[in-house]
């Protein structure tokens, strides 16, 4: 099959630090990219760095805040010139009933899952602009199709991602830069707030859920694509996955 060699170019992961972020460093490194970590866990990403050598970098973000994410891209600038991918990763979810639920949680959603992606891609655009087969690409969710009992804000968060991107690659395509959105299901990962380790543990266990390496090669998958090609949208689930 062939695909786009990814020698040279250059990426942004946020949500860097652990999971889908981590295991998409370590196979975009493989493929010859380099790649720039933003997570808030400067330790975590440090620690990966080690591990990945010269062709990656730890830029201590949060993704919320507008003006640290004008820091980061701007040393983006700085040390690459330009950049071929980000790849809007970081995200959480906080689980319990609305009416039960606080504001203080509702913007801590917002601001990681809307805001963040709002905040990145901004300021990404610039420096995507003119290079070859640039790509957005963000994790939104299956929750970002269904809503979830016990979910809504995140699932509001999630399909405001789906629609700002449809929005978004409308307004690239034209120049070139593709727009992609991968949506999964149940995976192995830090996430879910609120939420019992073991009651995790076990859904997943009961789904055979997806590894943070099947999100990965997805995203490798759409960006290694011919410049012509766009993979709109991923819906990544496990086979045993059936509701939502």
């Amino acid at each position: 099959m062939k695909m786009q060699d990814l020698t040279g170019k250059v990426a942004v992961i946020t949500g860097a630090s652990s999971g889908i972020g981590e295991a998409t460093a370590r196979l975009l490194v493989e493929e010859g990219v380099s790649v720039v970590l933003a997570a808030r866990r400067k330790e975590r990403m440090d620690a990966l760095v080690d591990e990945l050598g010269g062709k990656a970098v730890a830029i201590a973000a949060d993704v919320g805040d507008g003006q640290q994410v004008t820091s980061l891209f701007d040393e983006v600038r700085e040390r690459f010139g330009g950049l071929d991918l980000l790849f809007n990763n970081a995200g959480m979810g906080i689980n319990g009933p609305f009416a039960e639920s606080e504001p203080e949680g509702w913007k801590t959603q917002i601001d990681a899952n809307l805001y963040g992606v709002l905040n990145c891609t901004h300021a990404a655009i610039p420096l995507l602009k003119g290079r070859e087969a640039a790509m957005i690409s963000s994790v939104s969710s299956v929750g970002g199709r269904y809503g979830i009992a016990g979910w809504s804000v995140y699932n509001a968060t999630k399909f405001a991602v789906v629609g700002f991107h449809d929005a978004l690659r409308k307004e690239l395509g034209p120049e070139g830069i593709r727009v992609s959105l991968i949506e999964p299901g149940s995976v192995w990962t830090e996430w879910g707030h609120n939420v019992p380790e073991e009651v995790m543990r076990e859904r997943r266990e009961s789904l055979d859920a997806l590894t943070a390496e099947d999100i990965a090669q997805a995203l490798v998958y759409s960006f290694a694509q011919h410049p012509r090609v766009l993979v709109e949208e991923i819906l990544i689930r496990p086979v045993k996955q059936i509701s939502p």
